[in-house]
Protein backbone atom coordinates (compact mmCIF):
# COMPACT_ATOMS: atom_id res chain seq x y z
CA UNK A 1 0.00 0.00 0.00
CA UNK A 2 1.31 3.48 -1.16
CA UNK A 3 1.01 6.71 1.00
CA UNK A 4 -0.21 9.39 -0.67
CA UNK A 5 1.74 12.61 -1.38
CA UNK A 6 -0.41 14.76 0.48
CA UNK A 7 -0.48 12.04 3.68
CA UNK A 8 3.07 11.74 3.52
CA UNK A 9 4.04 15.59 4.12
CA UNK A 10 1.22 15.79 7.05
CA UNK A 11 3.15 12.60 8.30
CA UNK A 12 6.42 14.54 8.34
CA UNK A 13 4.94 17.74 9.69
CA UNK A 14 3.26 15.85 13.03
CA UNK A 15 6.78 14.63 13.80
CA UNK A 16 8.48 17.92 13.49
CA UNK A 17 5.75 19.52 15.56
CA UNK A 18 6.09 16.56 18.39
CA UNK A 19 9.76 17.47 17.98
CA UNK A 20 9.34 21.12 18.55
CA UNK A 21 7.05 20.60 21.27
CA UNK A 22 9.03 18.13 23.05
CA UNK A 23 12.22 20.91 22.30
CA UNK A 24 9.73 23.54 24.57
CA UNK A 25 9.11 21.43 26.99
CA UNK A 26 12.30 20.42 27.92
CA UNK A 27 13.21 24.16 27.76
CA UNK A 28 10.39 24.81 30.12
CA UNK A 29 11.13 22.66 33.12
CA UNK A 30 14.29 22.74 35.51
CA UNK A 31 14.92 20.95 38.32
CA UNK A 32 16.37 21.95 41.67
CA UNK A 33 18.19 19.96 43.85
CA UNK A 34 18.46 19.75 47.81
CA UNK A 35 21.46 21.63 47.72
CA UNK A 36 20.79 24.24 45.21
CA UNK A 37 18.99 27.60 45.02
CA UNK A 38 18.62 29.73 41.88
CA UNK A 39 17.82 33.06 40.18
CA UNK A 40 16.07 33.21 36.74
CA UNK A 41 16.91 36.16 34.42
CA UNK A 42 15.42 36.90 31.07
CA UNK A 43 17.58 39.50 29.17
CA UNK A 44 19.67 39.95 32.39
CA UNK A 45 17.03 41.08 34.42
CA UNK A 46 15.69 38.99 37.65
CA UNK A 47 12.02 37.62 36.99
CA UNK A 48 10.39 36.66 40.38
CA UNK A 49 12.11 35.79 43.05
CA UNK A 50 14.70 33.55 43.96
CA UNK A 51 14.02 29.59 43.81
CA UNK A 52 14.91 27.82 46.89
CA UNK A 53 12.24 24.93 46.80
CA UNK A 54 13.87 21.90 45.74
CA UNK A 55 11.93 20.01 43.19
CA UNK A 56 10.97 20.94 39.43
CA UNK A 57 9.88 24.09 38.55
CA UNK A 58 8.97 26.47 34.73
CA UNK A 59 9.92 28.84 33.09
CA UNK A 60 9.67 30.69 29.61
CA UNK A 61 11.53 28.66 27.22
CA UNK A 62 14.57 29.96 25.48
CA UNK A 63 14.12 33.49 26.91
CA UNK A 64 14.84 32.95 30.49
CA UNK A 65 17.95 31.40 31.76
CA UNK A 66 18.51 30.08 35.09
CA UNK A 67 21.71 30.48 37.09
CA UNK A 68 22.01 27.82 39.96
CA UNK A 69 23.97 28.45 42.98
CA UNK A 70 24.97 26.34 45.91
CA UNK A 71 23.31 25.93 49.74
CA UNK A 72 26.36 23.98 50.97
CA UNK A 73 29.12 25.20 52.50
CA UNK A 74 31.90 26.80 50.26
CA UNK A 75 35.62 26.51 51.37
CA UNK A 76 37.70 29.92 51.39
CA UNK A 77 41.79 29.48 51.71
CA UNK A 78 43.93 32.71 51.80
CA UNK A 79 47.43 32.57 50.94
CA UNK A 80 49.97 32.76 53.58
CA UNK A 81 50.98 35.88 55.13
CA UNK A 82 53.80 37.40 56.82
CA UNK A 83 53.00 39.18 59.77
CA UNK A 84 54.13 40.69 63.00
CA UNK A 85 52.72 40.23 66.47
CA UNK A 86 52.42 42.66 69.06
CA UNK A 87 55.98 41.32 70.34
CA UNK A 88 57.24 42.01 67.07
CA UNK A 89 57.68 38.11 66.35
CA UNK A 90 57.59 37.90 62.39
CA UNK A 91 55.19 34.80 61.59
CA UNK A 92 54.24 33.26 58.35
CA UNK A 93 50.59 32.64 58.64
CA UNK A 94 47.89 30.68 56.94
CA UNK A 95 43.75 30.95 57.26
CA UNK A 96 40.14 29.53 56.20
CA UNK A 97 37.14 29.90 56.26
CA UNK A 98 33.66 28.72 55.23
CA UNK A 99 30.85 30.42 53.68
CA UNK A 100 27.57 30.04 52.55
CA UNK A 101 25.14 32.04 49.78
CA UNK A 102 22.20 33.31 51.76
CA UNK A 103 20.72 35.99 48.98
CA UNK A 104 21.20 34.35 45.50
CA UNK A 105 20.15 37.58 43.98
CA UNK A 106 22.11 40.14 46.42
CA UNK A 107 25.18 37.56 45.02
CA UNK A 108 24.63 37.49 41.86
CA UNK A 109 24.14 41.73 41.28
CA UNK A 110 27.07 42.13 43.87
CA UNK A 111 29.74 39.73 42.57
CA UNK A 112 28.10 37.61 40.02
CA UNK A 113 29.97 33.98 40.77
CA UNK A 114 31.83 32.29 43.61
CA UNK A 115 35.52 33.31 41.77
CA UNK A 116 34.40 37.05 42.28
CA UNK A 117 32.97 36.41 46.00
CA UNK A 118 36.27 34.54 46.95
CA UNK A 119 37.96 37.74 45.32
CA UNK A 120 36.02 40.01 47.89
CA UNK A 121 36.54 37.35 51.02
CA UNK A 122 40.45 37.37 50.42
CA UNK A 123 40.60 41.41 51.05
CA UNK A 124 38.19 41.48 53.95
CA UNK A 125 39.65 38.46 55.95
CA UNK A 126 42.82 38.97 55.00
CA UNK A 127 42.67 42.67 56.21
CA UNK A 128 41.30 41.56 59.41
CA UNK A 129 43.81 38.85 60.16
CA UNK A 130 46.43 41.20 60.06
CA UNK A 131 44.98 43.44 62.22
CA UNK A 132 43.92 41.26 64.91
CA UNK A 133 47.36 39.33 64.95
CA UNK A 134 49.15 42.09 64.49
CA UNK A 135 47.45 43.43 68.10
CA UNK A 136 47.75 39.86 69.92
CA UNK A 137 51.54 38.23 71.51
CA UNK A 138 52.58 35.10 70.35
CA UNK A 139 51.27 32.66 73.19
CA UNK A 140 47.59 34.16 72.59
CA UNK A 141 48.03 33.10 69.19
CA UNK A 142 49.05 29.45 69.10
CA UNK A 143 47.29 28.37 72.79
CA UNK A 144 43.57 27.85 74.10
CA UNK A 145 42.97 29.78 76.98
CA UNK A 146 42.33 27.35 79.33
CA UNK A 147 45.55 25.40 78.30
CA UNK A 148 48.08 25.25 81.21
CA UNK A 149 51.32 23.87 79.89
CA UNK A 150 53.04 21.62 82.99
CA UNK A 151 56.93 20.58 83.13
CA UNK A 152 55.87 17.08 82.60
CA UNK A 153 54.24 18.10 79.58
CA UNK A 154 57.65 19.88 78.85
CA UNK A 155 59.18 16.78 79.59
CA UNK A 156 57.25 14.69 77.14
CA UNK A 157 58.30 16.33 74.11
CA UNK A 158 61.33 14.97 72.70
CA UNK A 159 61.50 17.04 69.49
CA UNK A 160 59.54 20.67 68.55
CA UNK A 161 59.41 21.19 64.77
CA UNK A 162 60.09 24.39 64.42
CA UNK A 163 57.43 24.58 61.28
CA UNK A 164 54.61 23.57 63.51
CA UNK A 165 52.02 26.22 65.38
CA UNK A 166 53.24 24.62 68.70
CA UNK A 167 56.39 27.67 69.23
CA UNK A 168 55.19 29.09 72.12
CA UNK A 169 54.69 26.57 75.41
CA UNK A 170 55.47 28.97 78.64
CA UNK A 171 53.59 32.07 79.69
CA UNK A 172 50.31 32.77 80.72
CA UNK A 173 47.38 33.11 78.66
CA UNK A 174 44.35 36.04 79.05
CA UNK A 175 42.94 35.24 75.44
CA UNK A 176 43.62 31.88 73.24
CA UNK A 177 43.27 31.14 69.79
CA UNK A 178 39.55 30.01 70.35
CA UNK A 179 38.39 33.74 71.32
CA UNK A 180 41.18 35.16 68.55
CA UNK A 181 39.16 33.55 65.84
CA UNK A 182 36.01 34.42 67.21
CA UNK A 183 36.76 37.80 67.28
CA UNK A 184 38.14 37.65 63.41
CA UNK A 185 35.13 36.05 62.43
CA UNK A 186 33.07 38.24 64.17
CA UNK A 187 34.30 41.61 62.74
CA UNK A 188 35.09 39.99 59.24
CA UNK A 189 31.18 39.42 59.44
CA UNK A 190 30.62 43.70 60.26
CA UNK A 191 32.59 44.55 57.40
CA UNK A 192 30.89 42.47 55.20
CA UNK A 193 28.36 44.24 53.23
CA UNK A 194 25.16 42.92 53.19
CA UNK A 195 24.72 43.19 49.68
CA UNK A 196 26.84 40.45 48.79
CA UNK A 197 24.31 37.99 50.46
CA UNK A 198 26.75 35.95 51.87
CA UNK A 199 26.87 34.80 55.40
CA UNK A 200 30.76 34.08 56.71
CA UNK A 201 30.26 30.99 59.06
CA UNK A 202 34.07 30.13 60.61
CA UNK A 203 37.25 31.59 60.12
CA UNK A 204 40.45 29.11 61.25
CA UNK A 205 43.79 29.49 62.13
CA UNK A 206 45.29 26.73 59.91
CA UNK A 207 49.05 27.00 60.31
CA UNK A 208 51.34 29.57 61.46
CA UNK A 209 55.32 29.14 61.12
CA UNK A 210 58.13 31.95 62.14
CA UNK A 211 60.04 33.40 59.33
CA UNK A 212 63.39 32.18 58.84
CA UNK A 213 65.09 35.63 59.67
CA UNK A 214 63.98 34.95 63.12
CA UNK A 215 63.80 31.18 63.57
CA UNK A 216 67.54 31.38 64.92
CA UNK A 217 66.34 32.72 67.99
CA UNK A 218 63.51 30.41 68.11
CA UNK A 219 66.01 27.86 68.21
CA UNK A 220 68.34 29.73 70.77
CA UNK A 221 65.26 30.27 73.19
CA UNK A 222 64.43 26.24 72.82
CA UNK A 223 67.79 25.53 73.68
CA UNK A 224 67.53 27.89 76.85
CA UNK A 225 64.38 26.25 77.68
CA UNK A 226 65.82 22.80 77.76
CA UNK A 227 69.07 23.98 79.68
CA UNK A 228 66.39 25.27 82.05
CA UNK A 229 64.83 22.20 82.39
CA UNK A 230 68.01 20.17 82.58
CA UNK A 231 69.47 22.24 85.55
CA UNK A 232 66.04 21.81 87.43
CA UNK A 233 65.99 18.15 87.10
CA UNK A 234 70.11 18.39 87.83
CA UNK A 235 68.88 20.40 91.57
CA UNK A 236 66.49 17.83 91.71
CA UNK A 237 68.73 14.76 91.65
CA UNK A 238 71.22 16.15 93.76
CA UNK A 239 68.63 17.08 96.61
CA UNK A 240 67.82 13.44 96.41
CA UNK A 241 71.11 12.27 96.14
CA UNK A 242 71.64 14.25 99.51
CA UNK A 243 68.19 12.76 100.99
CA UNK A 244 69.22 9.23 100.24
CA UNK A 245 72.96 9.98 101.43
CA UNK A 246 71.70 11.03 104.26
CA UNK A 247 69.05 8.19 105.14
CA UNK A 248 72.55 5.96 104.40
CA UNK A 249 74.32 7.51 106.81
CA UNK A 250 71.84 7.89 109.55
CA UNK A 251 70.54 4.18 109.14
CA UNK A 252 74.18 2.67 108.92
CA UNK A 253 74.88 4.83 112.55
CA UNK A 254 71.38 3.48 113.93
CA UNK A 255 72.98 -0.24 112.53
CA UNK A 256 76.48 0.09 113.88
CA UNK A 257 74.96 1.50 117.35
CA UNK A 258 73.12 -1.66 117.82
CA UNK A 259 75.98 -3.69 116.30
CA UNK A 260 77.98 -2.12 119.43
CA UNK A 261 75.01 -2.16 121.77
CA UNK A 262 75.03 -6.37 120.74
CA UNK A 263 78.84 -6.54 120.92
CA UNK A 264 79.28 -5.11 124.72
CA UNK A 265 76.28 -7.44 125.36
CA UNK A 266 77.97 -10.63 124.61
CA UNK A 267 81.05 -9.16 125.94
CA UNK A 268 79.63 -8.55 129.19
CA UNK A 269 77.50 -11.94 129.04
CA UNK A 270 81.25 -13.71 128.26
CA UNK A 271 83.23 -11.77 131.02
CA UNK A 272 80.60 -12.97 133.38
CA UNK A 273 80.34 -16.33 132.50
CA UNK A 274 84.57 -16.25 132.43
CA UNK A 275 84.57 -15.02 135.71
CA UNK A 276 81.83 -17.51 137.05
CA UNK A 277 83.71 -20.47 135.72
CA UNK A 278 87.21 -18.99 137.09
CA UNK A 279 85.61 -18.71 140.61
CA UNK A 280 84.23 -22.26 140.64
CA UNK A 281 87.73 -23.64 139.59
CA UNK A 282 89.17 -21.20 142.64
CA UNK A 283 86.75 -22.62 144.80
CA UNK A 284 87.64 -26.40 143.55
CA UNK A 285 91.44 -25.45 144.45
CA UNK A 286 92.58 -22.28 145.21
CA UNK A 287 96.40 -22.89 145.84
CA UNK A 288 96.29 -24.25 141.88
CA UNK A 289 94.69 -21.75 140.58
CA UNK A 290 96.56 -19.08 142.36
CA UNK A 291 99.80 -21.14 141.09
CA UNK A 292 98.59 -21.11 137.72
CA UNK A 293 97.77 -17.72 137.65
CA UNK A 294 100.86 -16.74 138.60
CA UNK A 295 102.78 -18.74 135.94
CA UNK A 296 100.16 -17.35 133.60
CA UNK A 297 101.58 -13.16 134.69
CA UNK A 298 105.36 -14.60 134.60
CA UNK A 299 104.97 -15.41 130.76
CA UNK A 300 103.16 -12.55 129.91
CA UNK A 301 105.97 -10.29 132.06
CA UNK A 302 109.26 -11.67 132.01
CA UNK A 303 110.94 -12.12 128.95
CA UNK A 304 114.57 -12.04 127.40
CA UNK A 305 114.45 -8.18 126.85
CA UNK A 306 112.90 -7.44 130.51
CA UNK A 307 114.76 -6.07 132.83
CA UNK A 308 113.03 -6.48 136.35
CA UNK A 309 113.56 -4.69 139.44
CA UNK A 310 111.61 -6.28 142.43
CA UNK A 311 112.63 -7.35 146.49
CA UNK A 312 113.54 -11.26 146.51
CA UNK A 313 111.27 -11.32 149.82
CA UNK A 314 107.88 -10.31 147.14
CA UNK A 315 105.02 -12.34 146.84
CA UNK A 316 105.60 -12.30 143.18
CA UNK A 317 108.27 -15.13 143.55
CA UNK A 318 106.72 -17.15 146.55
CA UNK A 319 106.26 -19.95 143.94
CA UNK A 320 109.83 -20.23 142.75
CA UNK A 321 111.36 -20.01 146.44
CA UNK A 322 108.70 -22.94 147.64
CA UNK A 323 110.08 -25.00 144.76
CA UNK A 324 113.52 -24.89 145.67
CA UNK A 325 114.80 -23.53 142.82
CA UNK A 326 113.57 -27.05 140.73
Amino acid sequence: MTLSPKKSFAGGALLVVLALAGVVVMSSVYVIQEDEQAIVLQFGKLIGEPVTTPGVHFKVPFIQEVRRFDKKLIVWDGSPNQIPTLGREFISIDTTARWRIVDPLRFYNSVRDESGAQARLDDIIDSVVRDKISATELTEIVRSEDWSVTEEDLRQIDVVNPDSDELSLTGETKIGRKILTQSILDQAGKDMPALLGIELVDVRIKRLNYIPSVREQVFQRMISERQRIAAQFRSEGQGEASRINGDTARQLAVIRSEALRKAEMVRGEADAEATRTYNEAFKQDPEFYAFFRTLESYGRTLGSQTDLFISSNSEYFRFLKESGGK
